[in-house]
């Protein structure tokens, strides 16, 4: 037993935390299906945080350890991110593919996961009815942006492109993450269509392929050596 006294028997400290992280996320999932649930069937403002709960047979203290406010439960939690070290790797990457590996960085964030295709359909359904979850999606979608315009930048400067350049950089890192976003959106309509049986990774990187072949851009070769 752990000093804490919180571990389940007879599990090593690695199991017992994988237990509790999927213990989180049915909690979480439950939490969010009941809200979407009761806003598609009585309208999202109607719903209140102790509907919520009851449907999902949590405590209000559990609802907002989960989530901050109301809106959360709807918008959903945040979506999985990449690691510190898939960051550090994205950033002093030496290839000239930073398009192809800015995916596979998102792409990598997404290795483990099994999308609930019914409740992001219904999701993205009420988003599209209500103002405020359209807004609040917005703003999480921007500001998830601006992170990866940053880290497309840091990219540049890392390979040393000149700083006399930077507006012309700030201009190409933004479309980058531009048609990132695109692929994302692409793949989601694709996963949602139920017309891809892989992986959303996989999803993710033939959408990749897709952007290129429609623009005539093959995936930049390696950097030769230089030769001594």
């Amino acid at each position: 037993m752990s000093s804490t006294g919180l571990s389940a028997p007879g599990l090593s400290p690695a199991a017992d935390e994988g237990l509790r992280a999927r213990k989180r996320a049915a909690t979480q999932s439950a939490l969010e299906r009941a809200a979407i649930s009761l806003a598609l069937e009585h309208g999202y403002d109607s719903v209140t945080v102790d509907m919520i709960c009851e449907a999902a047979m949590v405590s209000p203290r559990t609802f907002f350890n989960y989530f901050g406010t109301k809106e959360g439960a709807f918008l959903g939690g945040t979506p999985p991110a990449p690691t510190d070290a898939e960051h550090r790797a994205f950033v002093h990457g030496t290839g000239r593919d930073v398009l192809g590996d800015l995916v596979g960085m998102i792409a990598a964030a997404l290795a483990d996961q099994s999308p609930d295709t019914d409740l992001l359909r219904k999701r993205r359904m009420l988003i599209e009815r209500i103002p405020e979850l359209l807004t609040g999606e917005m703003s999480r979608i921007a500001e998830l942006e601006e992170h990866l315009v940053q880290l497309v930048l840091e990219r540049f400067h890392t390979q040393g492109h000149a700083e006399s350049d930077t507006l012309d950089q700030q201009d190409e890192a933004r479309m980058v993450v531009f048609v990132a976003a695109s692929v994302m959106r692409y793949s989601m309509q694709k996963w949602f269509s139920g017309g891809f049986t892989g992986t959303p990774a996989e999803l993710l990187h033939h959408s990749l392929t897709l952007v290129r072949r429609v623009t005539g851009a093959a995936a930049p070769a390696p950097r030769s050596s230089p030769r001594g």
